[in-house]
């Protein structure tokens, strides 16, 4: 179904890869626009949020086919914009309906298609709250439910101290902030320049690298009681020489024997619209650290994958 009056468009805008590598392999196509089929609803992408995972999963043949790509393929992940276009039997959806969402590698584009019943980041559509700007919301999707699945691992409280590796970052920001939203206090690793939006999230921040467990100890002589990997291992053994349990330590980067380890995939039903709850009622905030065209996506990606962004990087549409 089409918005009445509008003639359906042929071909849109969408970030392509012909071959696996690094930023210089992304280009900017003309290409069909798609349409919904049944279950599914089109959406009018406005933004497109970035991470990690986009140019990691694209890097190398070996590490595409895991995620079961080949080229040619899409770029990106985490999108928010608008339904145009409803197809057959979909309820709950309507065009003009504003919605964020996944669309595993093929985020980058002016139309994505989606299954409205989706329920896993790489293919799903949720009802962008009120209050939610669509910069935000496009930020969302793969570290929201990441932290949340990180979070729902080690369930830290108001009795609980935790910390949390890698806390500036992408899925730091929400790490950080549910943690606190849980009554948790929470240590934060970063670098020097960091420690202000650190302290900005609700962390108390402290510097990585050798002496990380003796610093940490200094500043909770109390005990750290959990704690979240979000970049390698080295919070991992800084916990554990602080006596944290392996079972309130948990990985997203890395795998550690006795340690779980986490991703988007494990979130809890629900929880990427109560995050989005979250931001629309201002308990939880997105710091868009950077934002760039479309015809930018080269240098946007280079900026993300330099890993010292302090909050989301979103590519405009």
């Amino acid at each position: 179904m089409q918005v009445q009056g509008e003639q359906p468009p042929a071909v849109g805008r969408a970030v392509r890869l012909e071959s696996f590598g690094g930023p210089e392999v992304l280009d900017v196509r003309e290409v069909p626009a798609p349409q919904a089929g049944p279950g599914q609803v089109r959406v009018r992408v406005t933004a497109a949020g970035l991470n990690p995972m986009d140019w990691i999963m694209t890097a190398d043949a070996d590490t595409a086919a895991r995620f079961g790509l080949a080229p040619p393929a899409g770029f990106g992940t985490d999108y928010a914009g608008a339904v145009d276009q409803v197809g057959d039997g979909v309820t709950g959806f309507a065009p003009g309906d504003r919605v964020f969402g996944g669309a595993l590698s093929r985020a980058v584009a002016d139309f994505v298609v989606v299954h409205a019943g989706g329920e896993t980041a790489a293919d799903e559509a949720h009802h962008t709250p009120d209050g939610v700007d669509d910069r935000t919301a496009a930020a969302l999707t793969i570290a929201g439910r990441t932290a949340s699945a990180a979070l729902a691992a080690v369930a830290p409280g108001p009795d609980d101290t935790v910390l949390i590796g890698g806390a500036g970052g992408g899925v730091g920001v929400f790490a950080v902030q549910l943690a606190r939203i849980a009554g948790a206090r929470v240590i934060g690793t970063g670098s020097a320049a960091s420690a202000g939006h650190l302290r900005d999230l609700g962390a108390e921040p402290v510097a990585y690298g050798d002496g990380l467990a003796d610093r940490v100890r200094a500043l909770a002589p109390g005990g750290v009681t959990a704690a979240i990997d979000l970049h390698g291992v080295e919070t991992v053994h800084a916990a554990r020489r602080l006596g944290v349990p392996d079972g309130r330590i948990c990985t997203i980067a890395a795998q550690v024997d006795g340690v779980a380890a986490a991703n988007g995939a494990n979130a809890a039903p629900g929880a990427l619209e109560e995050i989005a709850r979250l931001v629309a009622a201002r308990r939880l905030r997105v710091p868009i650290a950077a934002a760039f065209p479309i015809g930018q996506i080269r240098r946007a990606v280079e900026v993300q994958a330099a890993r010292h962004v302090q909050g989301k990087v979103v590519i405009d549409l």
